[in-house]
């Protein structure tokens, strides 16, 4: 959430941000709403200031008439005021944040920029199969008995995937906690403000799903509960960072995507996932240094594994609404012959934390709103696409990453006989 003095003095560069992320705002009719709030607000001071010293003393006739007089022209204008904040936040809602000035513009995914490429594809000597084709072979899931009890994009996952997804999460969790990273375990029934408050509504509301109970919803990824955590709480300045490793299952409708990459484990309606998290000071080279940073955890996830991958600089037009800078990282997957997302990096700036309401106290005792920033350590069983497809061997088994060998217990998924 943008603030309002913001909006104000930077009208410019706020049309100019929403036409590049592709959103329409009037901001035109916030400023006028904003006007008249700020005219309300006035006049309502200067009737309570009038009723106060009117309070004083033995009323005379006059003195009632005008206390009645003030007190319905106080309940006009308040009514007026409460009914213009509500049209003004939905509309202040829907703004966009301003993109750093080194974000490439662009309409749409065409303008992303790679800005880094690790590894080199393996070149097999034999015809590539799909994860799909490979799961179902060596009995790994079961995408007809998952659609069966599940829904669309249902699935099982079996045998040795099942501990390959359970060796891979604790693998990149243990990883990240021996970095200092605070580890939680998030849930994911969530209440309204906290998908608000991170800005998935409402711009994301179609892709949530919402439970029976009131005020009750599935969280598409832990980002939404950790970011939340200190809600309506002011931190101190001397413990920023708080860096955060959490854990959580994931739900998404997948609204809008029927058609695109359903068949097999790449865009499914329940995932597991472990993400970072950072609630930062008010500043944006710093922020920058923990964007790399969590940048580098997740590339050093990849490298761990020996997945190729690249990392892309997203326009614009592809980087979400609440964010200033976003990197994607992507990994090679043999048989698309090309590279799938993974994880995404993103610094929100005070976004999230103005619609959270959390701030830290300086040290000369004033506060501000914290900086956010989140990033995706590992997504299963996405991952476990790269896995499949880029250790396939020739008579059809899969050999495990070396760093995975100790967990799962196993050096291989021999082929089935």
């Amino acid at each position: 959430m943008l603030s309002l003095d913001f909006i104000r003095a930077n009208k410019e560069k706020i049309i100019a941000a929403a036409k590049n992320k592709n959103r329409k705002i009037d901001i035109d009719k916030i400023l006028l709403l904003d006007d008249e709030r700020r005219e309300l607000i006035q006049k309502i001071q200067v009737l309570r200031e009038e009723r106060n010293k009117t309070s004083h003393g033995r009323p005379d006739e006059k003195t009632i008439q005008r206390g009645k007089e003030i007190k319905e022209e106080l309940k006009k204008f308040e009514e007026s005021l409460s009914s213009i904040l509500i049209e003004l936040d939905t509309l202040v809602s829907f703004v966009p944040n301003v993109p750093l000035d080194e974000v490439p513009i662009g309409k749409d995914e065409s303008g992303n920029v790679e800005v880094k490429k690790w590894g080199e594809p393996k070149k097999f000597d034999f015809e590539v199969k799909s994860h799909l084709d490979l799961g179902l072979s060596l009995d790994l899931f079961d995408l007809e008995r998952g659609s069966k009890v599940s829904g669309f994009r249902g699935y099982f996952l079996k045998n040795q995937a099942a501990q390959l997804q359970f060796a891979i999460l604790f693998y990149v969790f243990q990883k990240l906690v021996a970095k200092g990273y605070v580890p939680m375990i998030a849930p994911s029934i969530v209440k309204g403000f906290t998908l608000f408050g991170t800005a998935q509504f409402p711009w994301g509301e179609q892709e949530v799903y919402k439970l029976n109970d009131e005020d009750a919803y599935l969280s598409g990824t832990a980002e939404v509960p950790i970011t939340s955590y200190y809600s309506g709480e002011i931190l101190n300045e001397k413990d920023l960072p708080k860096k955060f490793v959490a854990f959580s299952p994931c739900f998404r409708r997948e609204a809008g995507s029927y058609g695109k990459d359903v068949k097999g484990l790449y865009r499914v309606h329940e995932f597991w996932k472990v993400e970072q998290v950072i609630i930062a000071k008010n500043d944006i080279k710093e922020s920058k240094k923990l964007h790399e940073e969590l940048q580098r955890n997740t590339e050093e996830i990849m490298e761990d594994l020996k997945i190729p991958y690249r990392r892309l600089l997203m326009c614009t037009g592809d980087m979400g609404e609440p964010q200033v800078y976003k990197y994607d990282t992507e990994i090679w997957m043999p048989y698309r012959n090309g590279y799938g997302e993974i994880a995404s990096n993103s610094i929100m700036g005070d976004f999230q934390t103005r619609r959270l309401k959390i701030k830290y106290r300086k040290k000369d005792g004033t506060t501000e709103y914290c900086y956010s920033l989140n990033d995706t350590a590992i997504p299963s069983p996405r991952i476990l696409i790269a896995i499949l497809e880029n250790y396939q061997q020739k008579d059809g088994g899969i050999k495990i990453p070396e760093v995975l060998k100790s967990l799962v217990g196993f050096k291989e998924i021999k082929a089935l006989a």
